[in-house]
C-alpha cells in the first residue's frame, strides 16, 4: 500500500491533536495464530483449564499480539505518512485482553521535531488502547518518523529548470 493524498504530513498535525481509530475483536484465531507466529505458547494463553486456575479465570490475549493489533488501527487514526518507527517506551501493560473483547486506540501527539530542513519530523505519541467498556488495557509513548512537506519542495526544485540569469545593466 503506498500513501494516499489523504495521508497526513509532518506539517499537518500539531501538538494536542487527539484521534480515536476504529474497534478490531480479538479472536481466538488471533490468539492461536500469534502463538505459532511468535513461538509463544505460554499456558495463559492457550491452555483452558491452566487459565481456569489464575486470577483471570480463562486465558487471555497475548500483551505482544494486543499491541501489533493496536499498532495497526493507529496507522489509521490518523493516516500518516510514517516512515518509521523510532522507539516504544514507558509501556505499561494494565488490564488483559480476552477473547471477544473489542479494542481501539486513542493517539494524542505530545511534541513534534522537525528534522532534515522540513523533509520529514519527528512526533511524540501518546498511545493508549482500550477495550469495549472503555476500561484501559495498554498505554505508552512512541516516537516515529514522519515524511514531511518539505520533500514535496525538494522534489519540485528538482524539477524546476534553472532560472535564466538575466544580463547585468
Amino acid at each position: 500500500m503506498s500513501f494516499t493524498p489523504s495521508h497526513l504530513y509532518f506539517d499537518d498535525v500539531e501538538i494536542g491533536q487527539q484521534w480515536r481509530s476504529l474497534g478490531r475483536t480479538i479472536t481466538e484465531a488471533d490468539i492461536v495464530n500469534f502463538a505459532g507466529l511468535s513461538g509463544d505458547f505460554n499456558p495463559i494463553h492457550i491452555d483452558h483449564h491452566f487459565a481456569r486456575t489464575t486470577p483471570f479465570r480463562r486465558h487471555i490475549a497475548h500483551g505482544l499480539l494486543v499491541f501489533a493489533i493496536g499498532s495497526g488501527l493507529g496507522i489509521h487514526a490518523p493516516p500518516m505518512r510514517t516512515m518509521a518507527i523510532l522507539s516504544i517506551r514507558e509501556w505499561h501493560f494494565q488490564n488483559p485482553v480476552f477473547p471477544g473483547d473489542t479494542i481501539y486506540v486513542v493517539s494524542s501527539i505530545l511534541d513534534k521535531q522537525s528534522r532534515a530542513r522540513g523533509r520529514r519530523g519527528e512526533i511524540t505519541w501518546k498511545r493508549q488502547f482500550f477495550n469495549q467498556d472503555d476500561k484501559p488495557i495498554m498505554e505508552g509513548i512512541t516516537l516515529t518518523l514522519v515524511e514531511g512537506r518539505g520533500t514535496i519542495r525538494a522534489a519540485e526544485s528538482a524539477e524546476s529548470p534553472p532560472a535564466a540569469s538575466q544580463p547585468e545593466s
